[in-house]
């Protein structure tokens, strides 16, 4: 296996993360970074703090040089960071001296490195959403074609009440309608330039910083935060913990479709299972069981990032490398999730006979609360309950229906007090509501 899953040669497919993966490849990062560069020299000859004939050069070389990663690796051991190196080979390439010796003028290691990462991410993210409107599209089909398919719900494991498939899915989706919204304004407003010089006063640029700082969010499409940020790591904390959010939301679909997949429950199927290696039968939920452990995985990973979030004084090595270390398998957790919660989404289906079979199974206990409140007609709320309560438990001891058992107690009691459609409560609201909702916020983004 190599050092993670997301890499490997047989893992791959498992832990498959599209076309997320290429963005945080060696060659993609110094991509990022000479666009910077090249950026940056723009800028500064639009303000004549360079010569504008060698802002040109400095501008196109970035589009047009190509510089092998590798031979980057042994200054970047040294120096920490891979800036000073690639600059060097830059100047190199450029085979211009009089128009290289402004490359990275007035401008620090972190600054190019956090706004080539904002470049980066700026396209991850644009390719969360598309992932993501898909998979809230899904959902809603399943959430309105279900609504009003009975199952049994549960809580702690048991059977509660009825509830309606189409409101499960409906808490799925609901916390990615919110994660949506969020989505599209942290595409706005979160991904930030960054150019703050040596210490973060950006005195080598002097007067013209914030100037330049604004003309440079706007050529690379970035977000301008108006200050130095190379110790406040808002900006990174904020994408981290919305990709936890997300992961939390799809281990709960993942966690879902394990329970209601295995055997003695058997409600739901999937249209990809896994087989075992010895056992004929299996049909192992490989899907969900992927979003529960990239869900755990990036949980791990944003409590270090977090953890280490407090640079200190003007620059921390170390802080800044833990996010090196944690901000991409973190990125690619999240993609990898996304494209296995779509697949699930768009192809699993209820078993509705299934369904139905394991509320007959039930002796009707799953309408003790509907029957708890029917009685509170002739008795005081508490007397209605414990007198639910000793007919479960007759159910349970000897057999039979409760339903059955409740009317020949009480015969009198209104048929209404047995509906089922009314013991679904808001179940079919909540599922179309859902789906109204969902069709709302996608065709705003049209």
């Amino acid at each position: 296996m190599t050092a993670t899953p997301f890499d490997s040669a047989h893992l791959g497919g498992l832990f498959d993360t599209g076309e997320t993966a290429r963005l945080f490849s060696d060659t993609a990062e110094v991509r990022a970074m000479l666009l910077v560069e090249g950026a940056l020299a723009q800028a500064q000859g639009q303000a004549g703090i360079i010569p504008e004939i060698s802002a040109a050069a400095i501008q196109r070389a970035a589009m047009e040089v190509l510089i092998d990663p590798a031979q980057l690796r042994e200054a970047t051991a040294q120096n920490g960071v891979s800036v000073p190196a690639l600059v060097a080979a830059f100047r190199h390439e450029m085979s211009a001296p009089e128009h290289a010796q402004y490359v990275h003028w007035g401008a620090t290691s972190q600054d190019i490195l956090d706004t080539a990462q904002m470049l980066r991410l700026k396209q991850v993210l644009a390719q969360y959403e598309a992932n993501l409107t898909a998979l809230i599209g899904a959902l809603a089909t399943q959430a309105e074609d279900h609504a009003d398919l009975p199952m049994a719900a549960r809580t702690y494991g048991q059977h509660a009440t009825p509830t309606s498939f189409g409101a499960l899915v409906a808490q799925w989706g609901a916390p990615l309608l919110d994660l949506l919204a969020e989505l599209r304004a942290l595409r706005e407003t979160g991904l930030w330039v960054s150019l703050s010089g040596a210490a973060g006063t950006a005195s080598a640029l002097g007067a013209k910083a914030p100037a330049l700082r604004r003309e440079i969010a706007e050529k690379l499409g970035l977000t301008d935060p108006g200050r130095s940020w190379h110790t406040d790591r808002a900006p990174i904390l904020r994408i981290a913990q919305w990709i936890t959010r997300l992961l939390a939301a799809l281990g709960k679909l993942g966690t879902d479709l394990v329970l209601l997949t295995q055997s003695g429950i058997s409600e739901v199927r999937l249209a990809a299972s896994g087989g075992s290696s010895t056992m004929p039968q299996k049909q192992n939920p490989v899907g969900p069981s992927v979003l529960i452990a990239l869900w755990h995985h990036g949980t791990g990973l944003a409590f270090t990032l977090s953890g280490t979030a407090g640079h200190a004084l003007q620059r921390d090595g170390a802080a800044w490398f833990t996010e090196w270390l944690t901000l991409p398998q973190l990125c690619l957790s999240a993609a990898s999730a996304l494209g296995h919660a779509e697949a699930l989404a768009a192809s699993l289906a209820p078993d509705a006979a299934q369904m139905q079979a394991t509320l007959d199974s039930a002796q009707s206990l799953l309408n003790a609360e509907a029957l708890s409140f029917a009685l509170t007609a002739r008795m005081p709320r508490p007397d209605a309950q414990a007198a639910v309560k000793a007919l479960c438990q007759r159910v349970v001891a000897e057999g039979g229906d409760l339903m059955q058992m409740a009317r020949a107690e009480w015969p009198d009691l209104p048929a209404e007090a047995f509906d089922k459609a009314a013991m679904l409560g808001q179940a079919p609201a909540e599922a179309r509501g859902f789906a109204a909702a969902a069709r709302t916020l996608l065709t705003q983004s049209v």
